[in-house]
Formats: structure tokens, sequence, C-alpha cells
């Protein structure tokens, strides 16, 4: 039904919790502000994190530029591979390429950390195409890429993908769906990520699956 599969990666491919909340926590001192629980934490884990500085933690612009900086600093070193694969996620993205599909990566996580977090986990040989977000923090700066719906045309531009018909999003968040939507494009949501069933049927994901290898049942 569908000849080009886009996945999210973090909640999607991979739990990469304890290393994203490491690097938060991290943040978050840089500023001298009160560590939460680490649970309180799990809503940056897929969202543009310059965006939730801003709506979650009222910060500035510049306030926000600064938190990603902090962030990515302790990222890149500690946190990158604090993160491991969801049981079933490589059999399904086999069987997808067994199947024909293209396999492209649509993630808002700076493309050079994606790439190395699918080289370091042997997921990068199923993927035809990977996109991400450029290493610019603040929305629409310099034309980089940073929202999810950004994201999604790189990789439509890139690969001549001209009929949305044929190509289904796959994620964990609203961000996916809402993004995928914007270039009429439905999505599987999958809830082994951080979203819920609520906010993902909310958003209007066309299907929602529990475990990884009920993704083959819409494709």
């Amino acid at each position: 039904m569908y000849k080009h599969v886009l996945f999210d990666l973090d909640g999607t491919l991979t739990d990469p919790g304890l290393g994203i909340t490491n690097s938060i926590m991290h943040a978050l001192r840089h500023f001298g502000m009160e560590v939460p629980a680490r649970e309180e934490l799990y809503q940056f884990i897929g969202p543009p994190l310059y965006e939730t500085f801003i709506d979650y933690y009222g910060f500035s612009e510049e306030k926000a530029d600064e938190g990603v900086r902090v962030f990515r600093e302790n990222y890149q070193v500690n946190g990158l591979f604090e993160n491991e694969v969801y049981d079933g996620i490589p059999q399904t993205l086999s069987e997808l390429k067994k199947r024909g599909c293209k396999i492209h990566l649509a993630t808002s996580k700076p493309e050079p950390f994606a790439i190395r977090i699918l080289e370091h986990f042997d997921l990068i040989k199923y993927f035809d195409f990977v996109a991400g977000s450029t290493m610019n923090t603040n929305l629409g700066a310099d034309g980089g890429r940073t929202t999810k719906a950004e994201v999604i045309r790189h990789v439509l531009t890139s690969n001549n993908i001209t009929d949305t018909s044929e190509v289904i999003m796959v994620g964990d968040r609203r961000h996916d769906v809402e993004g995928a939507a914007e270039h009429n494009i439905k999505t599987i949501g999958v809830l082994f990520g951080y979203g819920s069933r609520g906010e993902l049927e909310s958003s209007g994901a066309a299907y929602v699956v529990e475990r990884p290898q009920e993704i083959l049942n819409y494709i």
C-alpha cells in the first residue's frame, strides 16, 4: 500500500529516555533551576527541544538557544548512547525492506546525532535516506530544519516524492502526526514510545499500534 515509510527516531526506533533526561537535567542545573523527577522530563522526548524550553519553562528565544547548546554539549559526549533499540524494531525494518519499501528517517534530532545512533545500533543499513534537524536552534533560522514538517519536506524533496498517498509516517508523538498531516501524509502512532493513545488519536493518527511488529499490518 505504501512505497515510502518515514520513521521518527526517539520513542519510535529507540528508547532514549535516560540520555535525553540526563542532558536536560544538566541544562537545568546550568541555569540554577530545580531539577524535577525524571518522569516529568519525558515530555522533552520527541518535540524540538527549543520549543519545549520556551513553551514549558517560558525561556526567551536567547535563553532557549543557550539551553539547547548546553544540552547538546552533554548529550553528544554522554547521552547519545544512553539509549536502546525497542524489541522488534530490527525485524520490522528488515521485513519492510523485503517488501520493497523505501525507508527514510525523519527526526527532529540533529542529523549528525541521528546518523551516529543508527550506525551505533546497526540500523543504518535499513535506511535509504536519513533526515534530521539542522544544528541551528531557533525556528526557521537561516532556512534550517527544526520542525517535523520541515524535516519531512526535506525527505520528500530530496527523494523526488510527489505522490504523498504512497507515503506513511511512523511516530510516537503528536508532532509526528501533525507534521505529516501538513503534507497530506497519514501516520501510524506507536504506543511503546512516549505519546499516549489520547495524544495520538486526538492529533489525527490514522492507526495506533502497541508493538513494532503491528506496523506491518498497515503497510
